[in-house]
């Protein structure tokens, strides 16, 4: 199966966090799938990290690419047709990183890992 984390699984993930559902620690685990994060999260973290509503062990820019490489987590960027699509989703959530992962899960065919109840409204596959 092919796994897109949300920005808040793969913080979970990385850092240990006991949010993480025992089934999305499980799928992420499970060696047969890949798992992926996309330039959004990456941009979402970034951004907490610079207004303050985020606080990580080092700064992003290496915090990220680190603990994704450890993790063995594959880099997802962010490609026009993703892009686009967000202009075809309903308005479930205003979030714009959420609903760009939600195009890319569907561009891509990938679940998207995701806890957020309005995310798993979408189109999407999901699950937590």
């Amino acid at each position: 199966m092919k796994l897109l984390l949300d920005t808040c699984t793969f913080l979970w993930v990385v850092l240990d966090d006991e949010r993480l559902s025992e089934n999305a620690r499980d799928l992420y685990r499970a060696a047969e799938n890949e798992v992926h994060l996309s330039a959004a999260s990456a941009m979402e973290i970034a951004t907490k990290c610079r207004i303050g509503r985020l606080v990580l062990p080092k700064p992003a820019w290496d915090f990220v690419s680190e603990a994704r490489i450890q993790h063995r987590i594959a880099a997802l960027p962010i490609d026009e047709e993703s892009a686009l699509h967000v202009a075809r989703l309903p308005d479930h959530h205003r979030d714009p990183f959420d609903r760009l992962l939600v195009a890319q899960a569907i561009v891509h065919g990938l679940v998207l890992l995701t806890p957020d109840e309005a995310v798993r409204r979408y189109p999407a596959r999901t699950m937590w």
